[in-house]
């Protein structure tokens, strides 16, 4: 099966809002790369990210939130932390925080851990996913484990091919470098 390349407009993003609803991948951009988003609180949609990459279920995912608070809700921010999403949100700034309990993120995103990998991304693309669906997005980059991250949606159908059935094309990825971790 050949992924459905759409590009980026309100229709798309209803498509894609679908997709995730019904428990399925799409492939998305953000301003780094591009990412395989799945709802973060459905473990079946998680294990579709896994199955789909290649990824060992022992390496944790990124969640994507709109804003501090969704990510408030599901991480906990102590000083340095909110000082640093205050500065570098939304942007290319994954923090690493301890989950909290009520968080409602599927296990299998932590990989097990007391710590759940948090960011809110620039990119218009994946904020209108995740306000299309209301969910927290899980998406590690839209590649083959092991492969390079891609930074155009046809490098996505191109490493994934059939595993993921929609992909949202809105260009290149502006860094085309996945987001500097901090661990807190």
């Amino acid at each position: 099966m050949t992924p459905q390349i759409r590009a980026f407009d309100d229709a798309a993003i209803v498509a894609a809002a679908a997709v995730i609803a019904t428990g399925g991948i799409v492939g998305i951009p953000t301003e780094t790369v591009y990412g395989l988003a799945a709802d973060a609180t459905d473990a079946v949609a998680v294990a579709r990210i896994y199955a789909a990459k290649g990824r060992p279920a022992f390496n944790p995912l990124i969640v994507h939130v709109a804003d501090i608070a969704a990510a408030m809700r599901i991480a906990s921010f102590d000083d340095d932390a909110r000082a640093l999403a205050a500065a570098f949100w939304p942007g290319p700034l994954t923090l690493v925080l301890p989950v909290r309990r009520d968080a409602g993120i599927a296990t299998l995103v932590t990989a097990g851990l007391d710590t759940v990998a948090v960011r809110v991304p620039r990119h218009r693309a994946i904020q209108a996913l995740i306000a299309a669906t209301g969910k927290p997005i899980a998406a590690p980059s839209a590649n083959a484990s092991g492969a390079i991250s891609p930074t155009r949606a046809s490098h996505v159908a191109t490493s994934l091919g059939g595993r993921v059935p929609l992909i949202i094309d809105d260009g290149a990825c502006p860094a085309g470098v996945e987001s500097t971790i901090v661990a807190g």
